[in-house]
């Protein structure tokens, strides 16, 4: 005669608990998609008001300080965050030239639990003329937290 395994249902109930918890655990993504999306928004609001004072370095603290950032735009593709710095400071050597910034029509995509794809709108109010145009950033998580590992910003022309 086979023996008999006797298995209670309280003991069950714990296993099938143990295992859905610890695979449920193992799938959860590293950060909530809407945490995630606050913490960018953040980072573009402190971006904002950075450039809206007239301070090119405390906008460029969104940004990844390595030589790895990209930023492409109609003059090119620079990189490293030296390079960048130096084309805002060079396309931007004032407050006049900065203008008042404000970014609209943000679209976040999710690349990954620590990749983010953001789509939007510039626009710059200035005495000398406003402008305009589209960006597409590329969020990337560190251990210090979210920051732009590739800007392609482009002008789009005022409608006549």
């Amino acid at each position: 005669m086979k023996p008999r395994i006797r298995i209670s249902i309280p003991i069950l109930t714990c296993a099938a608990a143990i295992l859905l918890t610890t695979r449920s655990a193992a799938q959860a993504p590293l950060s909530k998609p809407t945490s995630a999306r606050a913490a960018i928004e953040s980072i573009l609001t402190m971006q904002q008001e950075a450039w809206n004072r007239g301070d090119v370095d405390a906008f460029l603290q969104g940004y990844w300080r390595s030589p790895e950032l990209t930023f492409s735009g109609s003059t090119g593709i620079f990189r490293g965050w030296d390079r960048v710095k130096q084309r805002y400071k060079q396309n931007y050597p004032d407050r006049a030239a900065m203008g008042h910034l404000t970014f609209s029509g943000l679209e976040f995509h999710q690349l990954g639990p620590r990749a983010y794809l953001v789509l939007g709108n510039w626009h710059l109010d200035r005495a000398s003329g406003d402008i305009g145009g589209v960006f597409t950033l590329v969020f990337q998580r560190f251990p210090e937290g979210w920051l732009i590992i590739h800007d392609h910003t482009s002008l789009v022309p005022a409608k006549p």
